[in-house]
């Protein structure tokens, strides 16, 4: 438990922050994984489709809730299974 009055700050400071990274990163891995089944139901996607997806993606490293190179691989690899749908 917190004894100073800065501490108790700094905990519930934590848990928001916690909070909010929670919600950026469940909607993120849930539109990657929205975009996964759709490419896997064989529904033609398009560009503007893999556009949402890096947005979310983009979002969360712009906020620091996942580091740059995370970013990176996971669009990366959205982007490698959507050329493959493609091709």
């Amino acid at each position: 438990m917190p004894i100073t009055k800065s501490a108790k700050k700094a905990a519930k400071r934590s848990l928001v922050f916690q909070k909010r990274n929670n919600e950026f990163k469940l909607r993120m891995k849930m539109a990657i994984k929205k975009f996964l089944k759709s490419i896997d139901k064989s529904e033609k996607l398009w560009q503007e489709d893999l556009n949402k997806v890096y947005k979310f993606i983009d979002k969360c490293t712009k906020v620091g809730v996942i580091k740059k190179n995370t970013a990176a691989r996971k669009k990366s690899r959205v982007a490698k299974a959507f050329a493959k749908q493609s091709a």
